[in-house]
C-alpha cells in the first residue's frame, strides 16, 4: 500500500532529507504535493519527485487552505511555525510526521496534543535518534538488565565548531526570538533518549551556561564583518570558505555535495557557494552576527527514583555524535555514537564491546535514524501499530518540558525548577 505524502517546508529537512525517501521505498511512499516559500525549492521538488504543477504551492497555508491533498504532511517549516501548521493539517484529516521541536511554546506543545488525540490523528515527531541501530542496541541493554538498574546518565553533545557556526551562529538557528532556544532545538533529541532509555519522567531541573565566545567583543584584531573581506581568515578555523569548500569534512571541494553545502544552494555548485560565501548571511563573520543563543549549556535532571542525569551541550567539539555513559548497580556502559561503539564493563566480569556495524547497515543520515523513521511513519499510516521506538506527542512533549525547564533554570541564573511546573 502506497502513502501519499504532502511535503510542506523543503529545507534541509523536507527536501534533502524526508523527501528522498521515496526513492528509498517507492512501493510505500508517494510525494503528491509540496510548499515553500521560495520557488527554487518547489520547483527542485517538482523536478526530483514529478509533482504536477498544480500541487505545488507558495507557502504551507497555501497547500493548506486546499481540500486535503494526501494521507499525510510532513511539517519541516520553521519552529516558530510548526503549530499553525501542524494545526491546520490535523484539522483537515492529515496524520503527521512533525519535525521536532513541536513548537518553542509549551502552550502550543499541550494543544496540539490535545488536538490529535480528540481527532484521532496519527502523529510522530521527528526524534530520529531512537530510529538507530546504536540507541535501540543501548536500550535493549538497559531493559535487559546488562549493568544492573541505571542510577546516573552522563551524556555529551558534541555540536562540532563548524556545525555551531553553520546552524547557531550564522544560520536559521542563531536567534532564539526569532525561532528557540538551542536547548530546545538542538537538544530535545537528547532529552527524548534520557526519557526513552531510562524510562522515567524528569522530577527536577537546573541548567547553566551561556554564549562564551562569538560575540564582537572577542573578536580578532583585524577581523572584518565578513570572511572574504579578512585579514586573519587564513589563521580561523571558522572561515566559511574553508567550511563550504575546503574542509576536508564538509567542503564542496572535498566532494561534499549535500548538507551543509545545500543549504547555501540547494543544488551547489563552487560558483554558487562563493557567490552565496560573497553576499548571504553564510559567508558572516561568526564574531559580527546577530546571534544570541548558547554556545555551551549544561543540564542537571533527577528522574523519578532519584536517578541523576548530567547533558553537557557544547560547541567546541571537533568531531559530531553524542558520547553517553550509563552507572548502574552491576556495571556501566561507554556509548559512542560517532564510533558505533558500545563497552560494556560489568562489575566482576568480562568487559565486551558491541560493534552496531557489525548488527546493521545503512547509518547515513543521523545514524541511519532519518529513514528508518519515515519508513516506520509510513507503515503506521498504513494501519501498522507503533513499535517501542515511536515517538508519540505524548513521548515528545515530556522531552520539551524538560528543555524548557532547562532554559528557564539557566536564565534564572541555575534555579531549580520543578516539573511539576510544567505539568
Amino acid at each position: 500500500m502506497s502513502i501519499s505524502v504532502a511535503i510542506i517546508g523543503l529545507g534541509s529537512r523536507g527536501l534533502q532529507t524526508y523527501a528522498p525517501c521515496q526513492n528509498d521505498f517507492p512501493d510505500k511512499l508517494k510525494i503528491v504535493a509540496v510548499a515553500d516559500i521560495i520557488p527554487e525549492k518547489v520547483d527542485i521538488a517538482r523536478r526530483r519527485y514529478g509533482i504536477a504543477d498544480e500541487m505545488c504551492f507558495g507557502s504551507g497555508e497555501e497547500l493548506l487552505a486546499r481540500p486535503k491533498l494526501a494521507d499525510a504532511a510532513f511539517i519541516c517549516t520553521m519552529d516558530g511555525q510548526h503549530y499553525a501548521h501542524a494545526k491546520a493539517a490535523l484539522e483537515k484529516g492529515y496524520d503527521l510526521l512533525l519535525e521536532k521541536p513541536i513548537s518553542p511554546d509549551a502552550d502550543e506543545c499541550r494543544e496540539l496534543f490535545e488536538i490529535a488525540g480528540k481527532l484521532g490523528r496519527k502523529v510522530c515527531v521527528c526524534h530520529v535518534l531512537r530510529y538507530t541501530p546504536f540507541y535501540n542496541e543501548l536500550k535493549r541493554l538497559l531493559d535487559e538488565g546488562a549493568v544492573g538498574e541505571v542510577t546516573s546518565v552522563q551524556h555529551i553533545e558534541n555540536v562540532v565548531y563548524w556545525h555551531q557556526a553553520h546552524s547557531f551562529v550564522r544560520g536559521n538557528w542563531r536567534n532564539s526570538t526569532e525561532t528557540s532556544p538551542m536547548i530546545l532545538q538542538k537538544c530535545c533529541h537528547d532529552m527524548d533518549l534520557l526519557v526513552w532509555l531510562l524510562g522515567r519522567r524528569a522530577v527536577k531541573v537546573q541548567s547553566f551556561g551561556g554564549l562564551y565566545e562569538f560575540r564582537p567583543e572577542r573578536a580578532p584584531k583585524g577581523s572584518a564583518e565578513r570572511c572574504v573581506d579578512c585579514a586573519v581568515r587564513a589563521d580561523c578555523p571558522f572561515d566559511a570558505e574553508k567550511i563550504y569548500l575546503t574542509n576536508d569534512a564538509t567542503g564542496f571541494l572535498k566532494g561534499h555535495k549535500a548538507w551543509p553545502c545545500d543549504v547555501l544552494s540547494p543544488e551547489p555548485t563552487e560558483q554558487k557557494l562563493r557567490d552565496a560565501i560573497a553576499n548571504g548571511p553564510y559567508g558572516r563573520c561568526v564574531w559580527h552576527c546577530d546571534n544570541d543563543v548558547v554556545d555551551h549549556q549544561v543540564v542537571n535532571i533527577e528522574f523519578e527514583g532519584g536517578v541523576t542525569a548530567q547533558l553537557t551541550m557544547c560547541a567546541f567539539t571537533k568531531r559530531g555524535g553524542r558520547d553517553t555513559v550509563i552507572l548502574g548497580t552491576k556495571g556501566q556502559i561507554i556509548a559512542n555514537l560517532s564510533e558505533e561503539m558500545i563497552h560494556v564493563l560489568p562489575f566482576g566480569g568480562d568487559n565486551y564491546d558491541i560493534d552496531i556495524t557489525k548488527l546493521a547497515s545503512g547509518f547515513g543520515g543521523h545514524a541511519g535514524g532519518d529513514t528508518r523513521l519515515v519508513e516506520e511513519f509510513i507503515d503506521i499510516v498504513g494501519g501498522g501499530e507503533p513499535g517501542i521506538r515511536t515517538t508519540t506527542l505524548a513521548d515528545s512533549t515530556e522531552s520539551h518540558y524538560i528543555a524548557f525547564a532547562a532554559e528557564r533554570s539557566r536564565v534564572e541564573g541555575g534555579r531549580t525548577v520543578e516539573m511539576s511546573e510544567y505539568r
